[in-house]
């Protein structure tokens, strides 16, 4: 989700409810996993669908999610609760006897852009932290602190399409040199300072700052695995259900379910490839939510969502 799309609009608001529970096709007797609880908006629904007999698994790795999920699941006995990345769902027992739907709601939640100790968002002066899973890894400060002039200009480049990267790593670096950068504001100002306002209604920061969270926290590389765990633990006819908020990771599962689901082209006068084993079909192509959704909840307006079935 970007930051100039948490500006606005409620915050806890599940963004494609009825897209997403439909996507699912929710049994009242299937196991589904939430690998994404956030504030469990997309859990409820699920859950309000199941019966006696049906289970649902519920993962985050940011420890306040998963508080809030033993909160007020902790005492049904369907649900099962783990404080831990999508990414390794496969590695979850819960896991093992197989899925009938599996929900992944990229990017960072309402909730942690909403506190600003998090230190996500450029709107409030707080800690440059960015881990979602503030018990391990490094904070945006401290890999700025750390990292070269080039590899940050690689991250701003990379992960948010930066086309100043190198202008702003170096300013970066130069800053560093005299004191380290260890607060939100501090960034955003630097970056506005040396970039100027260039997009009327977008912050000069907004790129940098997805940029970092992203690299900061994995994204990527946990979307790549954690598509690939899913499927793995899917049951023929499961469901995989898949919302993200840029182009970058609906790119990523876009190209996942493609390479699932079709077998690669075959090119005139060279040898036919290597028959493939295909694990998907797409269900649909990508949705879009509503215009009153948007009306409603403006950070639902970068959304796509995408449906998978277990062959």
């Amino acid at each position: 989700m970007s930051e100039e799309g948490a500006a606005a609009g409620p915050a806890h608001l599940p963004v494609m409810l009825n897209e997403a529970v439909q996507g699912l096709r929710v049994r009242e007797n299937g196991t589904y996993l939430d690998g994404t609880f956030g504030r469990g908006g997309h859990a409820r629904a699920v859950l309000a669908r199941l019966g006696p007999t049906g289970k649902l698994l519920l993962m985050d790795r940011d420890s306040t999610a998963v508080a809030h999920a033993r909160a007020e699941f902790g005492n049904d006995a369907r649900v099962a609760i783990r404080h831990g990345n999508f990414a390794d769902l496969a590695d979850w027992e819960a896991t093992l006897d197989g899925l009938d739907g599996v929900l992944l709601d990229l990017g960072v939640s309402s909730p942690q852009l909403d506190e600003a100790a998090r230190g996500f968002s450029f709107r409030a002066d707080a800690p440059l932290d960015m881990r979602m899973d503030t018990s391990s890894g490094i904070s945006a400060a401290q890999f700025l602190a750390s990292a070269d002039e080039r590899e940050i200009a690689d991250v701003l480049w990379q992960y948010g399409e930066e086309r100043m990267s190198r202008r702003i790593a170096r300013a970066i670096v130069a800053r560093r040199a005299e004191a380290p950068i260890a607060r939100t504001l501090e960034l955003a100002e630097l970056i506005e300072r040396t970039l100027g306002r260039r997009e009327a209604n977008k912050h000069p920061a907004t790129r940098t700052f997805q940029a970092l969270r992203m690299h900061v926290n994995g994204e990527l590389d946990a979307v790549d695995r954690g598509l690939s765990a899913a499927t793995d633990r899917l049951k023929s006819g499961g469901r995989l259900v898949v919302i993200s908020f840029h182009s970058l990771e609906d790119r990523a599962v876009k190209h996942f379910l493609r390479d699932e689901s079709q077998l690669p082209p075959t090119r005139r006068g060279l040898p036919p490839p290597v028959a493939a084993t295909l694990r998907l079909k797409t269900i649909g192509g990508a949705q879009l939510p509503g215009d009153e959704e948007i009306a409603a909840n403006p950070r639902a307006r970068s959304a796509v969502l995408r449906v998978a079935e277990k062959l």
